[in-house]
C-alpha cells in the first residue's frame, strides 16, 4: 500500500537541519595548514608520518599490487600521482598498479593535513600523501626482499628489485606475486630507506593515467551509474527559496501515478520515491507544495550586492595591517581606488549529485557515493539514521567533479539521502538523483563578494599604502568548523590571497565585512583566491601603468621576499615572448602571478579585444609544484583551469531574482566551449622541494591575466567579473 507520510513536528529549514545535524554528529580538531605542514621536506607533520604498508598497498599472487586510494578522485587524476609514488618506492612494474577507494577509516586514511579527517580537498591529496606513501611502498619492497632472502638463503643486500622482478645475482628471480604471502608476515620496518631523486624511476616521468581505459570504455563506476537489487530512485521537490520550509503538499496527482511507491515530507523538501528516474521525476512535476517563505531570501543578488557597496563604506574587521597605510595614501603623490564585484557561481560539476544507500539485515547501511571528506559524511549519515558511525559502511566511487561541491561541511545531499530513507519505510536501496536543474539551483556557490582598493604612489612610483576592504558571506561562518577556522571573526577562506600578500607594501590594511543573508555558499575552486587574486593582481597592473612601468618588472620589484613567484613569473614572461609585444592593433599581453595552496603560478595571456567582443588566444603558464610526480597531469590541470575558469571570467554569474535562482541549466549558465578554448602551454619548474597541489592553483591567475591583456589591447580597465565585454570599444 502506498503512504504519503509527513512529519508532524515543524520541519526546520534546509540549512538549519543540515549544519545541526553535522554540529551535533561531528567534533573534529579540523585545521588546514596548507603553507606552513607541507612546505618543508622536513616537517614532523608529514616525513614522521607512521608507515603502513598493510593499509595502503595489497599485493596478490596473481601479481597486481593495489593503492589503497583514501582520496576522491573526481577527474584530477590523483589516482595515478598515488599509485605513481608508491609503486617508485616497491620497485613496481606500472602495467602491475591498480588502484581502490578506501574505506571511511580516519586512523588509518586521515588527511595529514586537515588532522583527525579523512577528506579531499585544498589541493592536499600528493602533498599530504607524499612521504606517507613513499614509506609505505619502501617498506613493502623491503619485506618481499626479506621474504625472499630467507627463501633463497641469501643475504638481503645481495637482492635487487626492478619493474616488478625481484633477482638475485645467482640467477634466481621472481615476481611479486610468489612471495606476496611470505612478506606479509615479515615485520614491518619503521624507518625503511627512501629513495634519492636520482634513482626514482616513475616519479618525474610519464605513466598512463589509471584511470584512463576504464572511463574510456565504460567500465569505470560513477555513484550515478550504482544499481542495487531492488533499487528505487528518489528526487526531492526543494523550495525555490532558500529557508523556505514546507507548509503544506496535495500530493493526490502525483501518488496514482505509474512507478511511484512512495512520497514523504523530509526537512529539505518533499521526496518522490519510484521505481526509475523518470517517474519520479514526472510525480515530482504533479505534486502541489506550499511553501512557508517567512524566513527565506526574498532579495536579488543586485540588491543583496548593493547593500554590499554601502557596508564597505564602514569600518570592518581588520583581517592584517603594517604600518599606518592612510598616512601613506595620504601622503602620495597619486592615489588610485578601484572597485571589484563578484557574481555568485555554480560549481556545475558534469555528473550532478546523488547518493544510494542500503540497509543490511544487521540495521547497519551501506552507502554508494562520491564520497569527499568521509569522516563528515560517515557522521551525519549515522546520526540521521540513528546509529553509531561504525554502522555506516562508505563505499567510494568515481566522480565526474565536484570543485569543491561535495565537500560541504554539513554533507548535505547524504543527509539528505538518510532522511529519505529513514522517513520511507521501504526495504529496497534508494538512490537520491539531482537533476541539473537541482544542481544548479539547488544551493552552495561560490559567495559574492565586494572589494574595494586604494593607494598611493610617491613620485617615483612606489608604493606608500594600501587600503583594501571585502565583503562576503563567509563559508565557515555557522557552519560545525566555525570554532576552529575563524578567528576573531576572520574566515581566512575569504582573504586568503590578499591579506597574506606576498607583496613588499610599506603599509597596508586589509579589512573584512561578514556579510548576513540566506545564499547558501561553499568553496569554489581555489576557494577566496577565485576573487582576491584577481583584485590584487589587477590592481597591481594598474599601478605599474600608473608608475610608467612594466607589469612584470614591477611585480618582480615587489617580491623580492618570494623567490619561488619571481621564478614563475620570470619563466612565463620568457616563455610567452613577453619582451616583444604584439604589433597587432586590438592585441595585448596581460600577466599575473599568484600563490595558492603551497603552489607558485603565473600566467600571461595572449587576447585580442575591442568592439564588445574579447578572444584569448593564448595561455603561457609557469607552475612550480615542488617535485611534479606526474608532470603530464600536472599540465593538464593547468589546461582544465584554464577550461573550468574562462566560463566565468567570459559570463557565468548565478543571480537571484525575489530570491529565487534564475540560471538552471547549461543553457544560461554554459561552460566553456571548445571554439573559445585558447592555446595552452605549461612549462614546469625543476624542483626537489616535496611537492604541493596542482588541482586549484591554475584558477586564480587567468582572470587577472585576461583582464590585463584586455586593458593591453584596449586602453580600457574591466575589473569586475564577468569581464563587462559589452562596454568595449576598438582600440
Amino acid at each position: 500500500m502506498l503512504k504519503l507520510d509527513t512529519i508532524d513536528a515543524p520541519v526546520p529549514s534546509r540549512r538549519a537541519f543540515l549544519t545541526g545535524a553535522a554540529a551535533g554528529a561531528v567534533l573534529l580538531a579540523f585545521r588546514l595548514d596548507l603553507k606552513g605542514a607541507r612546505a618543508a621536506e622536513g616537517s614532523d607533520a608529514l616525513s614522521k608520518a607512521p608507515t603502513q604498508p598493510n593499509a595502503f598497498v595489497r599485493i596478490a599472487t596473481d601479481d597486481t599490487v593495489t593503492v589503497m586510494i583514501k582520496h576522491l578522485d573526481m577527474g584530477q587524476g590523483n589516482t595515478t600521482g598515488l599509485a605513481t609514488i608508491l609503486a617508485d618506492e616497491l620497485d613496481a612494474d606500472w602495467s602491475q598498479m591498480r588502484v581502490a577507494f578506501a574505506p571511511a577509516d580516519a586512523k588509518l586514511y586521515a588527511n595529514l593535513l586537515m588532522g583527525p579527517v579523512q577528506g579531499t580537498g585544498g589541493s592536499t591529496a600528493i602533498a599530504n600523501s607524499w612521504f606517507q606513501l613513499r614509506k609505505a611502498g619502501a617498506a613493502a619492497r623491503a619485506m618481499l626482499v626479506a621474504a625472499a632472502a630467507e627463501k633463497w638463503g641469501v643475504p638481503a643486500g645481495e637482492i635487487t628489485v626492478a619493474k616488478g622482478v625481484i633477482s638475485h645475482k645467482s640467477g634466481k628471480q621472481a615476481r611479486f606475486g610468489a612471495f606476496a604471502e611470505a612478506a606479509a608476515a615479515k615485520p614491518v620496518p619503521q624507518e625503511p630507506r627512501l629513495k634519492t631523486p636520482a634513482e626514482w624511476t616513475l616519479i618525474g616521468g610519464r605513466v598512463p593515467r589509471i584511470d584512463s581505459v576504464a572511463k574510456t570504455d565504460g567500465t569505470a563506476i560513477y555513484s550515478l551509474d550504482i544499481r542495487r537489487p531492488g533499487q528505487v530512485t528518489a528526487v526531492v521537490a526543494h523550495p525555490p527559496r532558500f529557508g523556505a520550509t514546507v507548509k503544506a503538499v496535495d500530493a493526490e496527482a502525483a501518488q496514482g501515478m505509474p512507478g511511484v511507491v512512495g512520497i514523504v515530507t523530509i526537512p529539505t523538501g518533499v521526496a518522490v520515491i519510484a521505481r526509475d528516474t523518470w517517474s519520479a521525476m514526472k510525480a515530482r512535476e504533479a505534486l502541489k507544495v506550499t511553501w512557508d517563505d517567512a524566513a527565506a531570501e526574498t532579495r536579488s543578488s543586485d540588491a543583496i550586492l548593493a547593500e554590499y557597496r554601502e557596508t564597505a563604506r564602514t569600518p570592518g574587521l581588520v583581517a592584517s595591517q603594517a604600518g599606518d597605510a592612510d598616512a601613506g595614501i595620504k601622503g602620495a603623490a597619486k592615489v588610485l581606488e578601484a572597485e571589484f564585484a563578484f557574481p555568485y557561481l555554480a560549481h556545475a560539476a558534469m555528473e550532478p549529485l546523488n547518493a544510494t544507500i542500503e540497509r543490511a539485515a544487521d540495521g547497519s547501511y551501506d552507502v554508494y557515493a562520491g564520497c569527499q571528506i568521509q569522516t563528515v559524511e560517515q557522521a551525519v549519515l549515522a546520526a540521521t539514521l540513528g546509529v553509531t558511525n561504525d554502522k555506516v559502511r562508505l563505499h567510494t566511487q568515481w566522480a565526474g567533479g565536484s570543485f569543491g561541491r561535495r565537500a560541504t561541511p554539513g554533507a548535505d545531499y547524504f543527509a539528505e539521502a538518510a532522511a529519505i530513507v529513514k522517513a520511507w519505510d521501504g526495504k529496497a536501496p534508494v538512490h537520491l538523483v539531482w537533476t541539473r536543474e537541482d544542481d544548479m539551483a539547488g544551493g552552495y556557490y561560490r559567495p559574492q563578494v565586494y572589494h574595494t582598493v586604494k593607494a598611493g604612489l610617491d613620485a617615483k612610483g612606489q608604493i606608500t599604502g594600501w587600503r583594501h576592504a571585502m565583503v562576503g558571506k563567509s563559508i565557515m561562518i555557522g557552519s560545525p568548523f566555525e570554532a576552529m577556522l575563524v578567528k576573531n571573526g576572520i574566515d581566512s577562506t575569504t582573504v586568503e590571497g590578499a591579506s597574506d600578500t606576498p607583496y613588499a607594501l610599506p603599509a597596508y590594511r586589509f579589512e573584512v565585512h561578514n556579510a548576513r543573508e540566506g545564499v547558501p555558499v561553499l568553496w569554489w575552486r581555489s576557494v577566496g583566491h577565485t576573487h582576491t587574486a584577481h583584485v590584487m593582481e589587477v590592481f597591481i597592473d594598474e599601478l605599474a601603468h600608473a608608475a610608467g612601468a612594466d607589469p612584470v618588472a614591477y611585480r618582480l620589484s615587489l617580491l623580492t621576499r618570494a623567490p619561488r613567484l619571481s621564478g614563475v613569473l620570470r619563466l612565463a614572461a620568457e616563455k610567452s615572448g613577453w619582451s616583444q609585444k604584439p604589433s597587432e592593433k586590438g592585441r595585448g599581453l596581460g600577466v599575473a602571478v599568484h600563490e595558492s595552496f603551497g603552489s607558485y603560478v603565473a600566467m600571461v595571456a595572449d587576447v585580442t579585444a575591442g568592439d564588445s567582443t574579447a578572444k584569448v588566444n593564448r595561455i603561457v603558464a609557469a607552475v612550480d609544484v615542488g617535485v611534479a610526480v606526474n608532470p603530464d597531469n600536472v599540465r593538464a590541470q593547468v589546461e582544465g583551469a584554464v577550461g573550468f575558469a574562462l566560463s566565468a571570467v567570459l559570463r557565468n554569474r548565478i543571480t537571484l531574482k525575489d530570491g529565487v535562482v534564475q540560471e538552471r541549466n547549461f543553457d544560461s549558465y554554459q561552460p566553456t566551449r571548445i571554439s573559445e578554448m585558447p592555446q595552452v602551454e605549461v612549462h614546469i619548474v625543476p624542483s626537489d622541494v616535496a611537492p604541493t597541489g596542482i588541482g586549484e592553483p591554475g584558477v586564480p591567475v587567468l582572470a587577472p591575466a585576461i583582464a590585463n591583456a584586455v586593458f593591453a589591447a584596449t586602453g580600457q580597465r574591466l575589473r569586475s567579473l564577468p569581464l563587462d565585454l559589452s562596454s568595449l570599444r576598438g582600440a
